[in-house]
């Protein structure tokens, strides 16, 4: 990742976006060429000179202390993840990222959360890696979300089935909200790490077949979901909405586990509990099915 590039297209792109009226500045005459505030405009408001917010805006964010970038957050207007993934590029500007992108290990689930998820049997959870592969879930948690669970084969990855699998455009009502949210927890990471070999070799597989990742990547938006809501369209129990909570594996870093409910007393409550009868169906004993045929066979 090109860290002065990066810098620079967040930096325009966040400045674009407020106006002189929402930053609370008289506006400088003249006319304005763009949306949102000058350069001059922002300097005012960080407390520097143009000259220096130039330089900075440029992608030269070495040597920029944290009050200036503190400072500058306040100006923009950024949120919490919008203020960290600006001191990550402050950080990959100051120290310089390693000569090559390097691999790093991918989580595994360890055998007590693989028991806690099955102990976890009334609530759909998984476990998936900071990329979105599932590597640990419980049986009610498969059958929410089926795509991702192919028969006989290993788990997909959630951001590849996002972008690259037409079912789920279908699976998900709201599907260009989820993922473009996906695309902003990637940029985060991307801001964090931009030597993790993995994430920047799935970002170049999707920006080549995916326009609408390639757009949305180049709009620099970052966003962090730790919970929220889904609306999902299931192919056994029909539409549901879940609300959702991501929460860290402290003892596995790099994976996080994501739980899902639904309100009490709703249609959605009802889905989620015929879905729940519909796995604890026993299967079919095969030895009486063979035994049945060969009778009717006779």
């Amino acid at each position: 990742m090109d860290t002065p590039h990066e810098v620079q297209q967040f930096l325009t792109a966040l400045r674009g976006r407020i106006s002189p009226e929402q930053a609370g500045i008289t506006a400088f005459s003249g006319e304005r060429r763009v949306p949102g505030l000058r350069r001059e405009e922002v300097a005012q408001l960080a407390g520097v000179s143009t000259a220096y917010y130039t330089r900075m805006e440029r992608g030269d964010l070495s040597g920029v202390s944290e009050s200036v970038l503190n400072a500058l957050a306040r100006a923009l207007h950024l949120t919490d993840a919008e203020s960290t993934h600006l001191l990550d590029l402050a950080r990959t500007a100051t120290t310089g990222p390693p000569r090559a992108p390097r691999a790093k290990a991918e989580p595994r689930a360890t055998a007590r959360l693989t028991q806690l998820l099955d102990t976890m049997a009334d609530v759909p959870a998984l476990a998936m890696t900071r990329l979105g592969t599932p590597v640990a879930s419980n049986a009610l948690g498969r059958a929410l979300f089926p795509d991702l669970f192919p028969d006989g084969a290993a788990p997909l990855n959630n951001v590849r089935y996002l972008f690259r699998d037409p079912r789920s455009q279908l699976f998900y009502p709201d599907w260009e909200d989820i993922a473009r949210e996906t695309v902003s927890a990637l940029r985060l990471l991307a801001g964090h790490d931009p030597s993790d070999r993995a994430l920047m070799a799935l970002v170049g597989e999707l920006s080549t077949h995916s326009a609408d990742f390639r757009t949305w990547w180049g709009g620099h938006t970052v966003r962090t979901h730790t919970n929220g809501t889904k609306r999902i369209n299931h192919p056994i129990v029909g539409e549901m909405t879940l609300s959702y909570d991501n929460l860290a594996v402290l003892s596995i870093p790099g994976l996080a586990l994501t739980t899902y409910l639904t309100a009490p007393a709703t249609p959605s409550a009802d889905a989620l509990n015929l879905l729940r009868s519909w796995i604890a169906r026993p299967a079919p004993d095969s030895s009486a099915t063979n035994a049945a045929g060969r009778t009717g066979n006779a």
